[in-house]
């Protein structure tokens, strides 16, 4: 059987299921991975999750992330890896807290191995531009953001505690 090749593009579902001992490395890294620990969220978010937006959840330098991982099962150090920044932390102009139409916290739908992503896409159909929608989730939940930001939305997150991020996307 061919090994899985470590890139920013790998699955960590996909990782874990070839190279389960990598499992700990990940936890090593960045704390935040304790989660993966979750079977259920083993098996909903790591499946959608790339190393690159793992990377941004865990506020690693994606080229640490991949070439540690790499290095742990004997794979060359890959070079020139795009580094993608774990999200702007400086508030946005178009940012106004009076602008939030609508709101989803979810944590609860989560925690219980669901994924939001359908009741998000939902959500801000209808929103108008300008509006603003408001999503709360216990880490960054960098796949959803990449699907919302392709349907035309800029987005914003801002970490309030270890396991309360909030995440708000406005219509352009």
């Amino acid at each position: 059987m061919e090994k899985l090749i470590i890139t920013p593009k790998t699955k960590v579902h996909e990782l874990l299921q070839v190279y389960p001992e990598l499992e700990e490395t990940l936890i090593e890294l960045a704390p935040v991975f304790k989660k993966l620990k979750n079977p259920v969220l083993r098996r909903t978010i790591a499946r959608v999750t790339t190393l690159q937006q793992a990377a941004q959840v865990g506020e690693i330098p994606v080229h640490k992330l991949v070439n540690t991982l790499r290095q742990k099962v004997g794979q060359d150090t890959l070079e020139g890896i795009e580094t993608v920044a774990g999200g702007d932390t400086k508030r946005p102009s178009w940012f106004n807290p009076e602008k939030i139409v609508k709101q989803l916290d979810a944590r609860p739908v989560i925690e219980q191995g669901g994924h939001p992503l359908g009741d998000v896409l939902t959500d801000i159909r209808d929103l108008n531009p300008g509006d603003i929608y408001e999503l709360i989730t216990p880490f960054l939940p960098a796949p959803l953001i990449e699907r919302v930001v392709d349907q035309g939305f800029d987005a914003w997150s801002k970490k309030e505690t270890e396991d309360r991020i909030r995440t708000y996307f406005v219509k352009k």
